[in-house]
């Protein structure tokens, strides 16, 4: 395999030169990408030869800093400096524990180990005569051990930890001379070790080196008086690794058979603009980091144009033998990417303006097109988390996550040749100037223990399961389905309110006209004269209003409607013998034409907002819903609505979205005597004759335990789930009391909080329903862990989060969430009938081609299917949320300019699911007979209103006057 990469090197670097910043098509190219669906979780598997490792650097594990002959590092002197007290004397203590870090690399099921040498241990003072054979003997003990469980070695000669005596007597990195003692010191290594050696790092990410070590003198050896000094420095490093690897190539590739390389490290950056000079900064930013050190080896041997335009003569040159030396001395790009460099760039200046960002993917992109298609091993990846956290720690689990699927869609996708991936570190240890105040483990180690005990932490869990795995295979629960929905599935579309304007828009103008018929035809309004006043009253034909938004939803394709009433402006005085007479007739009217247009209407009575209660103003005044009255007045409220709305009203939701987290115990307990009291006033008084259904509608968003593979955090999702949902189903559709969890968990924290339902409530609200509606938006993670940067919710002991790898949107798009919030409805409350009755996405309302919502709409309603189809849940229907823009900011099918109302693209894809019935099989016949359309003259009336003209004419001109509109009002009657 080393032959192999050699020549594939040397074939590159000497046949294809990289074009002059070839990487900055990066940028462009992910920009055009199909936004979101490129941002979905790709199922799929890597490579079958893909390299699994995990690795650690020396002097944050071993320890034993002064054991058996080993001479002091730059860190064991950096850290005996000025204030500090923290040191990495003992580490992990891996120098006496070799079995048990040998035990946690099986348990993970990784195929190679990342560790580097000490290179005082083995030469205590870096000189080939201070050889120590104790210290040579520990790292053939630990090859020897990793090779009995078939687990390959990735060393790295130098990860930070010069020999002090090199930095003390010659200066360290920035005297030349180091460049043939390093040398000297490789060949030891690889006469000694390299026969059981195949992947070699010479120095560990240079740059931390040069700019930290000799810059800003954040890190080992903490010099910062030269600010010129990190560039010599890393001349020093860059030829230090060429003399290596022409070393190895020549003396020991051609039996043992290895490859050779350059640990480089770097972050991502993304452009604050999208002006063609901030991408040429994001280069330069990767050129001051990366190329730095990659331009020289992998494209001509010299450093990168930016860096030499902007820094000029403080950067040192190359002659033409030393480009020649340098090129080409890699035989793989080893690459870099974590939280020691990755998003903590220790200066703004390195950034030119611009943003960091996370992304490995456009990362390994880049180098793909920078640097020739190199074979790129992601040699360090991971993600730091407070030094507070134990065995869980979900942030570094996601994290891990993401970056795996970086580098999978980085293979599949971009066709990137990435040949393995490790994850860091194997084991808790000292994390360099951030001392123990992070861990980066998978394994955590408990420092206070004599044996420095290592336990499993969820992350090593997670990424031995990928490992197993060999990546994300697509299971079928993934895969779109495809079938239909029952013929009398409610297809609907939901607004939080409609427009009202309760004066008539038809007929109103009571203005003369002139019609110019010989001449151009125009209108001329005769002043002074006015048609007599017209004698009838109103008809819902007369709002304009109603005419356009029953239009803008009949275009939609739904068969029914979901709207909210208001109480408030309907009884102002809270007295339902006095309600506002105008505001009805137009709710009724309303409601009539959504029929007459095949659309059948479902109200919503009430619903909680935390601005504004909405509740009439006597009421609002006097405890809101705390007020014992307020059941039986909205009870008395939903007898009106009824009354004057149920002829053209069959669904009837009392409460929506009562379960709020803002809404108290108490008042959420009087919420439920409402709803009750609003239910069983339909039942007995107006069902037999109305032949309705009514039911509340709760918010539903689904809590999944963080660490699936964890029981400990089962029990935390069930609990929110109770608290949120069951807190109002379970009296309703259960047993007539709060869930038994609920009450337990108030209990064992001696809260009194929760009411208790007397018999007479307990019968009074268990059953009031007819189906069982939910509104659904988006999933959270729950987790029993804390840790800082998340939401925690103390009263319930449990931390929201969010996986890194879902689309974001103003909340986390998981369409899978709702196939289990359907499921949990059904494992609870058996063959409910079950609506969902909004479900929707925010996005800019200027985004009229609406990706995110057409993504969206699709992957939920296909969830909503797979539910129906393979779970036998009993579906009944599904609402999209919203209407339009104008209503409901940021969520509507429609949108608005000015006056203009915008058809989204995400409108014409819900409607051509609707037209389907869901997702049917190519070719498969129609199953369901074609929806009745409205009557014709009813449909021409929505789209152009009939205006008829009695004409006198004289002295030229034809006087126009209204006075036979009557008939047109009429025929719109007898249609309506």
């Amino acid at each position: 395999m080393g032959a192999f990469l050699a020549l594939f090197t040397f074939l590159f670097f000497t046949c294809a030169p990289a074009k002059p910043n070839a990487g900055l098509k990066t940028w462009g190219r992910f920009s055009k990408l199909p936004n979101p669906g490129d941002k979905a979780f790709l199922y799929d598997t890597f490579p079958k030869d893909f390299i699994w490792a995990v690795g650690t650097a020396a002097y944050q594990v071993e320890g034993a800093f002064e054991k058996d002959g080993k001479g002091p590092s730059i860190w064991d002197t950096f850290t005996r400096g000025g204030n500090r007290i923290i040191k990495g004397d003992v580490g992990s203590d891996s120098y006496h524990n070799i079995p048990a870090d040998i035990r946690a690399i099986v348990q993970l099921g990784v195929s190679h180990y990342r560790f580097s040498l000490s290179w005082s241990r083995i030469f205590p003072n870096g000189t080939r005569g201070s050889y120590n054979e104790i210290g040579a003997n520990y790292y053939r003990n630990l090859i020897k051990k990793l090779k009995e469980v078939r687990v390959q070695p990735v060393v790295t000669l130098y990860h930070w930890d010069l020999p002090d005596h090199l930095q003390q007597t010659l200066g360290g990195w920035s005297n030349p001379e180091l460049v043939e003692i390093f040398k000297d010191y490789a060949d030891f290594c690889f006469q000694t070790f390299g026969d059981d050696v195949k992947f070699w790092i010479t120095i560990d990410n240079p740059f931390v080196v040069a700019r930290l070590g000799y810059g800003s003198g954040v890190v080992a050896p903490g010099i910062k008086n030269d600010p010129d000094l990190p560039y010599r420095v890393g001349h020093n490093l860059l030829k230090a690794h060429a003399a290596a690897w022409h070393l190895y190539d020549r003396h020991y590739r051609p039996r043992q058979q290895g490859s050779l390389s350059i640990a480089l490290a770097s972050h991502w950056i993304k452009p604050s603009r999208t002006r063609l000079e901030s991408l040429q900064e994001c280069q330069c930013s990767l050129d001051h980091v990366l190329g730095w050190f990659a331009r020289p080896l992998f494209v001509d041997g010299d450093y990168p144009p930016c860096m030499k335009a902007r820094l000029g003569p403080r950067l040192p040159s190359f002659t033409k033998e030393e480009k020649d030396q340098i090129r080409g001395t890699a035989d793989f790009f080893a690459l870099s990417h974590g939280a020691v460099l990755s998003f903590q760039l220790m200066n703004d200046f390195l950034k030119f303006g611009q943003q960091e960002d996370l992304d490995l993917r456009m990362l390994l992109y880049w180098v793909n097109a920078e640097y020739n298609r190199p074979p790129i091993f992601v040699v360090q990846s991971g993600w730091h988390v407070p030094g507070t956290t134990k065995t869980e720690d979900p942030k570094q689990m996601y994290y891990l996550k993401r970056f795996i699927a970086g580098a999978l869609k980085s293979i599949v996708i971009d066709g990137v040749n990435v040949i393995g991936y490790t994850a860091w570190s194997l084991i808790d240890g000292f994390e360099w100037h951030r001392e123990y105040d992070i861990r980066q483990g998978l394994y955590y180690v408990d420092f206070n223990t004599s044996d420095m005990k290592r336990e499993p932490k969820t992350s090593a869990t997670f990424y031995r399961n990928v490992i197993q795995k060999n990546g994300f295979p697509e299971l079928p629960e993934n895969r779109p389905a495809q079938g239909t929905f029952p013929c009398d599935f409610a297809w609907g579309v939901s607004a939080k309110s409609i427009q009202v304007e309760t004066t008539p828009t038809q007929f109103a103008d009571p203005s003369v006209y002139l019609w110019n018929i010989s001449n151009n035809g125009e209108l001329m309004k005769l002043e002074g004269f006015s048609a007599p006043p017209l004698r009838r009253s109103t008809h819902c034909a007369d709002y304009a209003t109603i005419r356009q938004q029953v239009d803008e939803i009949r275009q939609v394709g739904v068969n029914h409607f979901h709207f909210f009433l208001n109480w408030s402006a309907l009884v102002p005085t809270g007295d339902v013998a006095h309600p506002n007479s105008t505001l009805l007739g137009y709710y009724r009217c309303f409601t009539r034409q959504l029929l007459h247009a095949n659309v059948t209407p479902v109200v919503t009575l009430w619903h909680h907002t935390r601005q504004r209660s909405s509740l009439p103003a006597p009421l609002d005044a006097t405890n809101k819903w705390l007020n014992r009255e307020t059941p039986e007045a909205f009870a008395e409220y939903a007898r009106l609505c009824y009354r004057e709305l149920g002829a053209h009203v069959k669904m009837w939701i009392t409460l929506n979205e009562p379960n709020d987290e803002m809404v108290s115990y108490q008042e959420g307990h009087q919420m439920l005597r409402a709803h009750a009291l609003a239910w069983h006033a339909y039942d007995r008084e107006f069902r037999h004759t109305q032949g309705g259904q009514v039911s509340l509608n709760l918010h539903m968003d689904w809590s999944e335990p963080a660490f699936s593979f964890s029981r400990e955090d089962v029990e935390p999702a069930k609990r929110v789930l109770d608290f949120t949902v069951g807190w109002f189903a379970e009296p309703i559709f259960g047993g007539g009391d709060y869930p038994l969890g609920m009450r337990s968990w108030l209990r064992q924290l001696n809260s009194l909080d929760l009411p208790v339902f007397n018999e007479e409530d307990r019968q009074l609200v268990k059953g009031t329903y007819d189906f069982f509606a939910i509104s659904h938006f988006t999933t959270k993670l729950v987790t029993h862990a804390k840790e800082d940067s998340y939401t925690y919710k103390a009263m319930l002991e449990v931390q929201h989060m969010i996986d890194t790898t879902w689309i974001m949107s103003s909340m986390p798009v998981v369409p899978w969430g709702l196939r289990k919030a359907l499921n949990w409805v059904k494992e609870h409350y058996s063959d409910v009938p079950v609506y969902v009755m909004a479900n929707g996405v925010q996005e800019d309302p200027a985004h009229f081609k609406d990706s995110l919502r057409v993504y969206y709409l699709y992957n939920y309603v296909n969830e909503a299917l797979k539910a129906y189809t393979l779970d036998g849940v009993n579906l009944k229907g599904y609402f999209a949320y919203a209407l339009s823009d104008q209503r409901d900011p940021g969520y509507g099918l429609y949108g608005q300019v000015h006056e203009e109302v915008i058809v989204k693209a995400s409108l014409s894809n819900y409607r051509n699911i609707i037209q389907h019935n869901g997702f049917p099989i190519a070719e498969a016949e129609p199953q369901c007979p074609s929806m009745p359309q409205p009557c014709r003259g009813c449909q021409v009336l929505l789209k152009s209103p009939v205006v008829g003209f009695l004409t006198l004419v004289g002295f030229g001109v034809l006087i126009t006057l209204g006075l036979i509109i009557y008939y047109t009002a009429k025929r719109r009657k007898d249609c309506y």
